[in-house]
């Protein structure tokens, strides 16, 4: 597979992760590159790795497999203690060199402290961090927080450590200390934190520096004028021959409501495109498109992954581009973008399980179950949460009663490509910038770590 070509900071980080053992974080602002780096990871390294990540959609993202079924761990908390393996989950583990995990940052101090325990366990190697195994993590604390505990996995969690947050897990910050505080990095196994400087996705050095005070919880009046000023502009009308902006709402209620008007509004007849799924593919709310698409000629759409049949030439679309449907026929969908009229065809989102070879004494990726459907989304909104990871040159920022999740807000305007491009349904407000405390204070110490140029 070809990956992008990397950056100076990125191809540094790279030789840093192949060419050592140590266990890096590499974390950055929306926009600097990760996910790019972890793809060339993956398809370059001479390493026997496995790639996982903390919910089934992050997984397909990077062709990989959930913790928890990689590691055949159960759902909930899991406390200390041995860990039931089989013989099979012990061949996978101790055949890993390197482990990546994307989307670091929803995954609960008390799952990194599983992962670390059950690689001692399988490998016999209880006195070593994570059994030996190179760990490498991809994500950034200030876009995606994991899911609090609540009821008594809350007190647990409050009995056992500092925060909920993978980085105040014990594999990194030492046991407890008997006045009960965790010191971070004091007794823990040494992280390399590497942050990702050099952001791709704007150029416009003022609407950088804004984001970065949405990032930090430092935005002063000035920057939340020019914000306001400039997404108090009404968005174009679609009958003045506009396509209609997407717009990035808080829920999904109101997202559904958005769409669901839009595309009965449009005359002609609806056709729906429903999924093939092969295999065990888990529940509805891990496919990575819709299992019934109901599409109209006339319908904004969004792409939900990149184009795989460009075959050298530039992609004809990239996961996020959006555009309007113009034809139904045939088993396909032709899409306007930009003027340009492309033809679609169904695609194929594979689910892996690694497993053991034994006759290679080497991990194997197989496919276990496959999903298929046009690669589309009715797009006149989507949720926050879903544009993570997208890029949009103009969207309307529809935060609603306030942002409910720290973080929120940032995501929603870094999607953006330049400060032109911002709509807002409502002036922003003070309550709608918000950032979890502890990952203020971990990342307080990530910038003193020279990070990777």
């Amino acid at each position: 597979m070809n990956t992008p070509p990397l950056s100076a900071e990125q191809e540094a980080l790279f030789r840093l992760i192949e060419d050592t053992r140590e266990h890096v974080f590499v974390t950055g602002r929306a926009g600097t590159g990760k996910s790019t780096l972890l793809q060339h990871l993956a398809w370059n390294t001479s390493k026997q790795i496995a790639v996982c990540a903390p919910t089934g959609v992050a997984a397909l993202n990077v062709e990989g497999q959930t913790i928890h079924s990689l590691f055949r761990l159960p759902i909930g908390l899991i406390a200390g203690g041995e860990i039931d393996q089989s013989d099979a989950a012990r061949k996978i583990l101790n055949a890993i060199d390197t482990l990546v995990i994307d989307e670091i940052s929803m995954v609960n101090a008390d799952l990194m402290d599983a992962i670390d325990r059950s690689l001692r366990q399988a490998r016999g190697r209880r006195s070593e961090a994570f059994g030996g195994v190179q760990i490498v993590m991809f994500g950034d604390p200030y876009q995606l927080a994991p899911v609090p505990p609540r009821g008594d996995e809350l007190k647990y969690v409050r009995d056992h450590y500092r925060s909920f947050w993978f980085f105040d897990a014990k594999v990194w910050v030492g046991e407890q200390a008997a006045d009960g505080i965790l010191d971070v990095g004091t007794y823990g196994t040494e992280l390399n934190i590497r942050e990702l400087i050099d952001i791709h996705r704007q150029t416009d050095p003022a609407f950088k520096s804004m984001l970065n005070a949405v990032r930090y919880g430092r935005v002063t009046a000035d920057i939340a004028q020019i914000l306001n000023d400039t997404g108090a502009r009404t968005p174009p009308d679609p009958a003045d021959g506009e396509h209609p902006i997407i717009t990035l709402a808080t829920r999904n209620d109101i997202v559904n409501n958005i769409n669901r008007r839009h595309l009965t509004e449009l005359i002609g007849r609806e056709q729906t495109a429903v999924a093939e799924v092969n295999g065990d593919f888990g529940r509805g709310d891990v496919y990575p498109a819709d299992m019934e698409l109901k599409l109209k000629v006339g319908a904004q759409v969004m792409f939900l992954r990149n184009d795989t049949q460009s075959f050298g030439e530039p992609p004809r679309w990239v996961n996020g581009t959006i555009g309007t449907v113009t034809r139904i026929a045939g088993g396909t969908v032709r899409v306007d973008v930009e003027g340009d009229e492309m033809e679609v065809e169904p695609a194929v989102w594979e689910r892996y399980r690694y497993a053991y070879d034994a006759g290679s004494k080497s991990l194997t990726r197989d496919i276990v179950a496959e999903f298929t459907q046009f690669p589309l989304r009715l797009a006149w909104a989507v949720t926050i949460h879903k544009s993570q990871g997208k890029t949009y040159e103009r969207a309307i920022v529809d935060l609603g009663s306030g942002a409910f999740a720290p973080g929120q807000t940032y995501v929603a305007l870094s999607r953006l490509t330049s400060l032109d491009g911002l709509y807002l349904s409502r002036p922003l407000r003070p309550s709608d910038i918000r950032v979890d405390p502890d990952v203020q204070r971990f990342m307080a110490g990530v910038r003193r770590d020279a990070p990777a140029r």
